[in-house]
């Protein structure tokens, strides 16, 4: 049978890399050396790079499919709050899944059309979720028309992109998940009723105040 542990220690050490160098820049002999193998044995589990990033890429969505699935389990703000930091703590771990989309669409069309399949439902239960605290109360009425579908785009893109946009300016320091959820709740917070800015500052506020004193 395979050395499952081998295996796994490949991937870990792939991750790695590709978190550093980028998907291009990183080669086989650098992943052997990572762990303290040879290509040789290296090439025994994975017979070249793209078998690992495919694997890569499987361990990637078995782990944001698992995000996803945590989706309305508590029916207030709290919900999306947890949501968030599950995301985080994602794309902490895989910094390179938003950084290497363009590399993934040039060379690798089969996992790119998964992590794109994966993309559009996390906007789509986005969107979903306004819907949902519209009936609540929590949220105003969508004016002008389409302004949601404008904001869970952006949102969006505050979650994939926070990592690696304070990589590029130099603010790892502004990594930390309070300020992640600061600005994703900013985006919202105009658009709260009185119903949902107070329960907004009895649920969430308490929580991001906390996180920053830690």
């Amino acid at each position: 049978m395979p050395d499952l542990n081998t295996k796994q220690k490949i991937l870990n050490a792939s991750v790695r890399l590709f978190n550093e160098n980028g998907l291009a820049n990183v080669r086989l002999q650098q992943i052997a050396d990572e762990i303290g193998i040879s290509v040789g044995n290296l090439a025994y589990h994975f017979r070249n790079k793209e078998a690992i990033i495919e694997a890569v890429s499987e361990q990637i969505d078995e782990e944001i499919s698992e995000v996803l699935s945590n989706y309305r389990i508590f029916p207030n703000l709290i919900d999306f709050d947890n949501q968030l930091s599950k995301y985080f703590s994602f794309l902490s771990k895989y910094p390179f899944y938003a950084t290497d989309l363009v590399e993934l669409e040039r060379n690798y069309s089969d996992v790119y059309a998964r992590h794109q399949f994966l993309i559009s439902k996390m906007i789509s239960q986005i969107r979903k979720r306004f819907d949902y605290k519209q009936k609540r109360g929590i949220l105003l009425p969508e004016n002008p028309k389409g302004i949601y579908d404008i904001l869970a785009d952006t949102i969006w893109m505050i979650i994939l992109f926070w990592i690696p946009q304070n990589h590029t300016r130099g603010q790892k320091l502004l990594e930390k998940e309070e300020h992640f959820k600061e600005y994703v709740w900013c985006q919202l917070y105009p658009h709260f009723s009185e119903k949902g800015k107070l329960e907004f500052e009895q649920l969430i506020v308490p929580i991001l105040n906390h996180s920053s004193l830690d």
